[in-house]
């Protein structure tokens, strides 16, 4: 089969049939990163027997993949993130342990890594084990709110900058699931709140749960106006909702959309997920210039 590229909603996603990521050729990887600058969600269809090395090789051809925080690490070193309801033994992991309650911060609405210096700029996700109905990946589109945004509010965010904390946003399910040493690693980070895609110029606000609040505003103000860019960027118009499939590879633009895992029957069916990242240009990156400090 050849190449086929065909958009799955008017604001967001395409899905890609016809390759194999393993055995690319350089015209056809060319066509994919430019659906991906275009659509900020692809669905790789048919990456039947796809395993961590395979999918490590493919995302490095998008860039250098960064080290994940994971209640799982995986493979790779610790660049295969493994999102599973399952132990070592295969047994399906109690909902209440605390491994599962820390991946619950997953279905909160969110872009991977915003709460490092370096942002991310692209997560792959293939489902190796897939239930039978529920646990959905859904996306939604930060350019689309940033259209949906009047000129005065476009004029007002843009030079807005956020302050990411992953110890904001694992405090809002249980402030006791990071240790001492995780809060000493993980300081708050500064990100503009709209970003600029460097390839086709454009614009996406840049919120989700990472988001604690807005710099030089009062808290409560500036975490009201994050929630609701929120509310906007996941509006159901500007939403996919990814049904997995046996041999579903989904990659995203970090710096464009946000995401969240949905529920499924974690007592009843596994789900496993190998999750890889793509790092961003650098610390607190827009436009490939640092922000003021």
């Amino acid at each position: 089969m050849a190449l086929s590229i065909t958009p799955l909603t008017p604001v967001l996603g395409a899905e890609v049939t016809g390759i194999d990521i393993g055995t690319l050729s350089d015209a056809d990887f060319v066509a994919i990163e430019t659906a991906f600058e275009d659509n900020s969600v692809l669905v790789i269809r048919g990456q039947h027997g796809i395993d961590d090395a395979k999918q490590a090789a493919f995302s490095r051809r998008f860039g250098d993949l960064e080290a994940t925080i994971s209640s799982n690490p995986g493979g790779e070193g610790t660049a295969i993130a493994i999102f599973s309801n399952l132990d070592a033994d295969g047994n399906l992991i109690p909902p209440k342990d605390k491994r599962m309650i820390f991946n619950s911060g997953n279905q909160m609405w969110h872009t991977d890594s915003s709460y490092k210096p370096v942002p991310a700029k692209a997560s792959m996700l293939s489902g190796r084990v897939v239930p039978p109905e529920g646990g959905e990946t859904e996306f939604a589109s930060g350019r689309a709110a940033w259209d949906a945004l009047t000129a005065a509010e476009q004029n007002e965010y843009e030079p807005l900058i956020a302050v990411h904390d992953f110890l904001y946003s694992r405090g809002l399910i249980d402030k006791s699931l990071l240790t001492d040493k995780d809060r000493k690693e993980l300081p708050a980070v500064r990100q503009k709140l709209v970003r600029t895609n460097p390839v086709n110029g454009r614009k996406a606000v840049y919120a989700g749960a990472h988001a604690s609040h807005i710099e030089g505003w009062p808290e409560d103000k500036g975490r009201a106006l994050l929630r609701r860019l929120t509310e906007i960027v996941t509006r159901p118009e500007h939403c996919y909702t990814h049904r997995w499939q046996d041999g579903d590879l989904v990659m995203w633009d970090n710096r464009a959309v946000l995401h969240r895992g949905r529920p499924w029957d974690e007592s009843k069916y596994p789900r496993v997920m190998h999750r890889t990242t793509v790092a961003g240009l650098g610390p607190s990156v827009e436009d490939g210039k640092p922000l003021a400090a």
